[in-house]
């Protein structure tokens, strides 16, 4: 209560100070001119915008580690989260019909939208600058097409028709920031145009500082093409086009990319931004909370002898029993401290984002991986295996298969693959990494634990779930918040 007064006290004592500004009608904002006027202020701006990315993953709440994304691994219904959040989250455990007033869908939405005043304004005053030269340029343009992609891939998955912004208001009038939603197909366009001028800009394949790479760029239009071909636009014809695309970059020498001997190597701070890791949240250390490294610790209450620092609260994300039973004896991932951690009777961890550093200090500098590898070579063998007809033979997409899978199970290897068998193979590579429920909307298939088998989503219960799968969940409503500021956002797509 203390905390709150303060807080108060604060907010009463900043508007009586401002209260003059406030009254103000302010109608444009600061000319980009003024700053983009240096080589060290291009490369500010540039590197500002990559900013966004983490903010899904690391949202705090009252000094306690919450993370939005949970809310996707909540809708696949492979996971249980026993600390219990609140209601906004317990609503996506449960398959509720999510409330547009909910916090973390507002959360997810600013996710999209807050990183893409920054990202328009650089690409803007970047496209026409002097200041440095032509490769310099398209090096920064190439990292920023890619950013504007990423952000709106994500915000089409989940939410469908949304406002498509790609100009800089030059005011905050509303008939200048209200803005209509887009049509699917036009948003998919935008993204496609923006990767493909990405990979025209001469990017380098690897970079070890964490940039945007071509193997980053290449990665993303090989999921953005697999994602097309399938629901909703079911432009199957992408389905080659996405196999092609990955081809091309596994085939490529100057990528360095590789999966790593041993699934710990996924968590070595030494492996950062090489090899498996395509694309990563570049984060350091610092001493305030950890949020998606905390919420994978249990807390001492709840283990013993105590495996980690964490006072907070329990393990916020934890595998179901019966998912984690579909992995096969034997299977390497399943080994303790591989991608799992038994750390009660009955209770799995997730070990993907175990980070040393976080359970002994409480403060982690871990990256956080998004695109990786391992992810690449299953699209390869899902969109040939989908481009033959439901089972393909293809020499480069069996191999990708086999690379994954035989890292898992050593003793077998496939010799054609089922698009079903790279489906469960994603379900058990990608599991916790906030793909899988984007895989469920873009197939509309899902995993039926119970029979190790893919099911069609629609109609389908989860054991976590209180109800099936209908249509209406799989497009997230637009935030409340959000239509309140822009009444457009009720009108019909353009």
């Amino acid at each position: 209560m203390k905390r709150f007064i303060i807080i108060a006290g604060l907010l009463a004592l900043g508007l009586t100070s401002c209260k003059k500004f406030l009254e103000e009608k302010p109608e444009s904002f600061l000319v980009s001119a003024q700053f983009f006027k240096t080589p060290n202020q291009l490369q500010t701006a540039v590197d500002g915008c990559y900013k966004g990315l983490e903010r899904p993953y690391v949202s705090v709440f009252l000094g306690l580690p919450l993370c939005e994304y949970w809310s996707l691994e909540s809708l696949t219904g492979l996971s249980t989260n026993p600390f219990g959040t609140g209601n906004d989250e317990a609503s996506f455990q449960r398959l509720d019909d999510i409330d547009p007033r909910n916090s973390y869908l507002l959360e997810i939405y600013k996710g999209v939208y807050v990183p893409m005043a920054n990202i328009n304004n650089a690409i803007a005053n970047i496209e026409t600058t002097t200041v440095v030269d032509a490769t310099t340029r398209d090096k920064y343009l190439g990292q920023l097409y890619f950013l504007r992609a990423w952000n709106y891939f994500h915000g089409v998955q989940l939410m469908g028709e949304i406002p498509l912004i790609t100009t800089v208001s030059s005011s905050i009038k509303d008939a200048d920031v209200q803005v209509p939603k887009a049509k699917i197909d036009r948003i998919y366009d935008q993204i496609v145009a923006d990767l493909v001028k990405a990979e025209a800009t001469g990017l380098p394949y690897q970079d070890v500082s964490g940039h945007v790479t071509m193997s980053a760029v290449k990665t993303l239009l090989a999921k953005v093409y697999l994602t097309m071909a399938g629901f909703p636009l079911k432009k199957t014809e992408n389905y080659q086009k996405a196999y092609e695309k990955a081809k091309e970059l596994i085939d490529q020498p100057s990528s360095g990319l590789r999966l790593f001997p041993a699934y710990a190597d996924l968590r070595n701070k030494a492996n950062h931004n090489i090899g498996e890791h395509i694309f990563m949240v570049q984060r350091r250390k610092i001493t305030a909370n950890n949020e998606l490294h905390f919420g994978m610790l249990p807390s001492p209450g709840k283990v013993n002898p105590p495996i980690s620092v964490n006072t907070v609260f329990d393990t916020a994300l934890l595998p179901t029993i019966p998912f984690y039973d579909t992995y096969k004896a034997g299977d390497r991932r399943k080994t303790e401290k591989s991608f799992f951690y038994t750390y009660k009777a009955g209770e799995v961890m997730n070990y993907k984002f175990w980070d040393d550093d976080a359970a002994v200090t409480g403060s982690s500098g871990n990256n956080i991986w998004l695109l990786r590898y391992a992810d690449l070579l299953l699209v390869c063998a899902e969109a040939k295996a989908m481009a033959d007809g439901g089972t393909t033979s293809d020499a480069t997409a069996v191999k990708a298969y086999n690379d994954v899978h035989k890292r898992a199970l050593p003793a077998e290897t496939a010799g054609s693959v089922t698009v079903d068998e790279v489906l469960i193979e994603r379900f058990h590579e990608l599991a916790y990494e906030y793909i899988s429920w984007y895989d469920m909307l873009r197939t509309r298939k899902t995993y039926d634990l119970a029979n190790n088998r893919i099911v069609d989503i629609l109609g389908f219960k989860a054991l976590t779930h209180n109800r099936a799968f209908k249509e209406s969940d799989l497009l997230q409503p637009l935030p409340t918040a959000e239509v309140l500021n822009n009444p457009k956002l009720l009108e019909p797509a353009q």
